[in-house]
């Protein structure tokens, strides 16, 4: 069991490390007749790719997208067949000569030293499949997920770094693509830029809170039990690389609310179908949406690859200091947006699948 795949019957597999030639994704499951696009797969790939900024890793990918299967062209248009679509992107700016001081150290906060505990080997080349370059491919697999859930708008948006978090009161959708960090806050991605600037300059790094919200999900996608919506689509946000915790709605603030607080009182809409007053729930009741947006957040930790000296051991058990070259993200959570809006594209394309194939 290698568990590089996810998901039921919207199924991916993702394969390629940092520093080697490629890396894809297949993706299986996917119904035919839907048509995509390349242009449109390689626009959220855009979105993640690197060195857009001086906030982000100057590691320069193109990111572009290659469709190797499960498509064929019929009346001018892309359309999928069924078959598993198969999509490559190759690396092309790789570096690995500037790890070659850490071969057999390990880096402080990384999955160095566990995955040669599990392995027996480890890629020190920019962490191999443990590096946040393995996302590439869930975003192209999300742009076809998006495809399956016409009608479902997945957004996303950093909500804090580090210190300095949103004013919720001046979310505003369109600013995210004004500022180099998608927050939704003006004021607050003003004072994001000369705060990264400083961690940045002190060759340190910091974390980040993404919140995704997917408007447009109909109640009933999601099971009792073992198959919840909710479980699902945390499940998937925590496998993102260097995502540490996750929140449903309110999350862990619900234990400070009361009964009367936290209830989401309904009332009959226009179309007769109920209103929520409230969303603490973020649109998930027992594992199943009930109409409201579903919203999810998650915590990403500040990248482990850093400049600043900390004390570590080497394969041999000396102890030993791990400075680490080369470029990095000074806060990953930055590029951690379109991958959060990816696999909860890939997690609603599941089960929308699976309600359909149960309830028709």
């Amino acid at each position: 069991m290698s568990h590089n795949t996810f998901g039921h019957l919207f199924r991916v597999t993702t394969f390629g490390e940092s520093h080697g030639p490629a890396l894809g994704c297949v993706v299986d499951g996917c119904p035919p007749l839907i048509e995509i696009s390349p242009a449109e797969i390689q626009g959220f790939l855009d979105k993640r790719k690197p060195g857009q900024s001086r906030f982000t890793t100057q590691r320069r990918e193109d990111d572009a997208v290659k469709i190797l299967s499960g498509t064929m062209e019929k009346d001018g248009k892309l359309l999928t067949t069924g078959t598993p679509i198969a999509m490559l992107i190759e690396n092309t700016d790789q570096r690995s000569k500037d790890y070659s001081e850490i071969e057999a150290k390990f880096r402080p906060g990384h999955a160095d030293y566990t995955y040669e505990a599990k392995y027996g080997i480890r890629d020190h080349r920019g962490g191999g499949r443990s590096s946040a370059r393995e996302t590439a491919a869930r975003v192209a697999a999300g742009a076809i997920a998006r495809k399956i859930i016409p009608g479902v708008s997945i957004r996303g948006a950093l909500v804090r770094m580090g210190e300095i978090e949103i004013d919720r009161s001046r979310w505003d959708w369109a600013e995210i693509d004004k500022n180099p960090f998608f927050c939704p806050d003006a004021k607050a991605a003003d004072a994001m830029e000369p705060y990264l600037d400083g961690i940045r300059k002190n060759g340190s790094s910091i974390g980040a809170v993404i919140e995704i919200v997917a408007e447009g999900v109909p109640a009933g996608w999601g099971a009792p039990i073992y198959g919840k919506l909710d479980a699902d689509l945390a499940a998937a946000l925590m496998s993102i690389n260097a995502v540490k915790g996750v929140e449903i709605g309110d999350g862990m603030g619900v234990a400070q609310l009361t009964g009367e607080q936290n209830a989401d009182e309904m009332r009959k809409g226009n179309d007769g179908r109920p209103v929520f007053l409230a969303n603490h729930a973020g649109g998930i009741l027992g594992g199943i949406s009930n109409g409201a947006p579903v919203v999810a957040r998650f915590a990403v930790k500040p990248t482990s690859s850093i400049l600043t000296p900390r004390k570590s051991i080497d394969r041999a058990g000396n102890e030993v200091d791990v400075s680490t070259k080369g470029r990095h993200d000074p806060c990953v959570g930055i590029r951690a947006v379109p991958i959060g809006e990816a696999m909860v594209a890939c997690v609603l394309a599941d089960h929308y699948l699976r309600h359909r194939g149960q309830v028709g």
